[in-house]
Order: structure tokens, then sequence, then C-alpha cells
């Protein structure tokens, strides 16, 4: 978590972002800018489908994808549609510290009991749905992950800002992915 840059303040934004719609949601969030009124969205935010993370924003802000582990990878049609119909020139991406898309092979047992018991399946069936499903939605590592998902991003859509970000769950703060010379740097 070395890697993390914080928002304490408007000046820990990197130029990049300043006076975006990256920058307003790090000052929505972290600084408790006070909200201004949006008729459209002004960013798309792909971030974790995990209960535990609620951003500050106001209405009418921001497209949101939830999807585990921040994976956009199979939400892509979504993106476009936000992108093209939506107007969006941003986007967000929020990957989040004790992410269950990591290590899926470790909940395996608990996945496939949990759909035997909670959902009446076949122990069987859960069993395949989780052998068939856990590669394509494992993350390994939030940061990497997120770095990753960022850089695919902006080489799909080129035109578009992509920000690497992460929420820690113990503080409900956006953080920076400092993206130094990794897979996942920015475009100049």
């Amino acid at each position: 978590m070395n890697r993390l840059k914080p928002v304490n303040q408007p000046g820990d934004i990197p130029a990049v972002y300043r006076d975006t719609p990256i920058s307003l949601l790090l000052e929505y969030h972290n600084l408790e800018r006070q909200f201004d009124s949006y008729t459209n969205a002004a960013l798309l935010v792909g971030m974790c489908m995990d209960h535990r993370k609620h951003l500050h924003i106001p209405d009418n802000f921001s497209y949101i994808i939830r999807a585990g582990g921040a994976n956009l990878r199979y939400s892509e049609f979504k993106v476009s549609y936000a992108i093209a119909v939506g107007g969006v020139r941003a986007i967000a991406l929020i990957g989040h510290n004790h992410c269950g898309m990591v290590n899926l092979v470790a909940r395996q047992n608990l996945f496939i009991d949990g759909l035997v018991e909670n959902a009446g399946w076949d122990k069987e069936w859960a069993e395949e749905h989780f052998r068939h499903f856990a590669p394509m939605f494992e993350i390994g590592n939030e940061v990497d992950f997120t770095l990753s998902e960022a850089k695919r991003l902006r080489l799909r859509y080129p035109k578009i800002a992509v920000a690497p970000l992460l929420y820690l769950v113990e503080d409900n703060r956006l953080y920076l992915i400092d993206e130094g010379t990794s897979v996942g740097s920015r475009p100049s």
C-alpha cells in the first residue's frame, strides 16, 4: 500500500486531473467540497460491488458501474454507452483493499457451500460454476489490477482520462495510486 497517495488538500491532486471531474470526485469525497448541482453526469465511476464502500458525491454527478474487483471487462458496453451517449470524458476506476475478488481459490469451499445452502444449488453445479467463472473474476492484487485495468481502458478509449484510485475501507477515503513507470502509466 506504499504506492498510495493521499488527497488531503486540493494541492495533492496531480495537475493532470485538476479542473476535471476526477478532481471534483476527490474534492467531494475526501475534502467535503460543497455539492454543485448536476443535470448530466460528468464522470463514469467503475468500482467494486462491495457493500463497505459509499461515495460522497452529488446527485447526477456520475454514472456508476459496480462490478466485483472494479473489473469492467464484462461491462464494456455500459462503459461505451456512458461515453458515447452520456458524454462522459473521464473514468475514475476505484479498487479497494480487502477485496473478495483477490485469492478466490481460498474462498472456493465457502462459495460452493453458500450456493448449496443459500441458493439451493446442487453441489456439482456449484463446483462447476466456481471452476468456470473464478478465473475470469480473480483480480490478483487490488492495486496492480486497478493499474492494469486503467491501462486497458486508456488503450480502448484514448480520448478519455482514466484515474486509478483505491478506496481504503478503514478510513473510507480515496487514494491516488502512484503509477510511476508501472503497467498503468498515465498517457502523456
